[in-house]
């Protein structure tokens, strides 16, 4: 792991995480977990070419969960004096003896913690100075600036960087963190033509500054993207197949994670309810879970209850093989937790061997969108309703830009329609898919 400076951090951080659990022990806590945080950042932002905010971040924080039996009560504090902690603990434990015994709560059951910590080599400090910082950023804006004549403002470029160490702690012996660090430069431009202004906007992320994208090239392609979105005409409403271009297409597999969730399972508000072992997706779409990724930005060694992560593969041939499960979801629904307490690690969609042109060719007629608008989802019933703009496609090639258009459909019919996924892998998140052609969906416009 490259910059592991943080040792002597996380070591301290662990000896506040076990002062605090023996504190609860002391204090009548039949058990406890802690969860400490703490690091430090740069951000800064150009606008025009001039330094419009510089942020020094330096935060700490830490959640302490008291159980009296089955009864649970939370506090946190920024401050990790020995007084401090006490109160910390002291106010979970009042908060507890108020609140109503739950049969499902508790720690994890040990046999799940664990035990051995991988290293997943996510720590990659960057000791870059405010100046080097404000240079990268004015770069970054002035090749969007110049990516077209078109381009005539700017909403600015960001760059941040930020380094911490994540410790978690129970009292079932548990005890154990990791370092991680993340990187980002983004940078969004009007494009303004005939009195008509349009905005867009790129970034490259990623835990190691010395593989974010070219500074010039991101610049560029914010720049390009703003200047595609001019004369951007409406469209009558339609049946058309769809591309969901892979930067928003990560959305679509977000609202399958939130279905198949353990909070929505057993409150029974998912339209996958009870699809364990069925067809869900079209029948040769395979997705995995792989949080030991190196580098990756969903990488982790356990989970939010201190359970071991692990691959596995949730969609077998567009059959749902298994759930997201946390200890206390799990026991709710009579079935084993799965290391997915705080959610997924690195969700992994199959692709074919297609780029995102032959994709275009390949749909002929169609909408490809490049920006969603809105949160107009159902989990209960599944109902999709967004706003979108994008590129209209005629004889598999762009004719113009589209906006102010309403894509809309079921999402366990959009799941079941998906023909092709695209190369062109976005792996700047924690959901790494290609471009998505859905073969037919409403688009609604005027």
């Amino acid at each position: 792991m490259s910059g592991n400076d943080n040792g002597k951090q996380q070591r301290q951080l662990m000896d506040v995480a076990q002062q605090t659990l023996d504190l609860a022990k002391s204090a009548g806590a039949s058990a406890a977990e802690v969860d400490i945080g703490a690091g430090n950042g740069l951000a800064v932002t150009v606008r025009l070419g001039e330094v419009e905010t510089i942020e020094h971040q330096r935060d700490k924080g830490l959640g302490v969960t008291v159980y009296l039996d089955q009864r649970k009560g939370s506090a946190s504090t920024t401050d990790f004096s020995p007084a401090a902690l006490r109160e910390c603990v002291r106010a979970a434990c009042a908060i507890a003896e108020q609140t109503s015994p739950d049969e499902y709560a508790g720690l994890l059951d040990a046999r799940y913690l664990a035990r051995e910590i991988p290293d997943l080599d996510l720590h990659y400090p960057w000791s870059i100075t405010p100046d080097q910082a404000i240079a990268l950023a004015r770069d970054c804006e002035a090749a969007a600036r110049s990516a077209d004549p078109r381009i005539r403002n700017s909403e600015g470029a960001t760059l941040n960087t930020y380094a911490g160490t994540h410790v978690y702690g129970n009292s079932n012996a548990f005890l154990s963190g990791w370092d991680w660090s993340n990187h980002s430069l983004d940078c969004a431009v009007i494009a303004e033509e005939n009195g008509e202004m349009q905005r867009d906007g790129w970034y490259t992320r990623d835990r190691d500054p010395a593989t974010l994208g070219a500074v010039a090239d991101t610049g560029r392609e914010a720049g390009r993207r703003a200047a595609a979105r001019l004369g951007a005409r409406k469209l009558k409403t339609t049946r058309a197949p769809v591309i969901f271009e892979a930067p928003v297409a990560a959305s679509l597999f977000g609202s399958f994670i939130s279905a198949i969730s353990g909070g929505a399972l057993y409150r029974k508000a998912s339209f996958l309810l009870d699809k364990l072992g069925q067809q869900v997706f079209a029948a040769r779409l395979n997705i995995d879970e792989r949080p030991h990724l190196p580098k990756a930005a969903g990488s982790a060694p356990f989970d939010n209850d201190g359970m071991t992560t692990r691959d596995r593969r949730l969609v077998a041939d567009g059959i749902l093989q298994g759930y997201v499960l946390s200890a206390y979801s799990a026991r709710k629904l009579g079935l084993e937790p799965t290391g997915n307490a705080g959610g997924v690690h690195n969700l992994i969609v199959g692709h074919d061997d297609i780029s995102l042109p032959a994709l275009i060719a390949r749909m002929d007629r169609g909408l490809l969108v490049t920006d969603l608008i809105g949160h107009g989802i159902n989990l209960v019933t599944g109902d999709y309703s967004r706003g979108a703009v994008g590129l209209w496609i005629e004889h598999g090639e762009i004719q113009y830009p589209v906006e102010e258009i309403t894509i809309a459909g079921r999402l366990q019919d959009m799941f079941m329609r998906i023909a092709a996924i695209a190369g062109d892998v976005d792996a700047r998140g924690n959901i790494q898919t290609g471009s998505v052609l859905i073969e037919e969906l409403t688009v609604a416009g005027s």
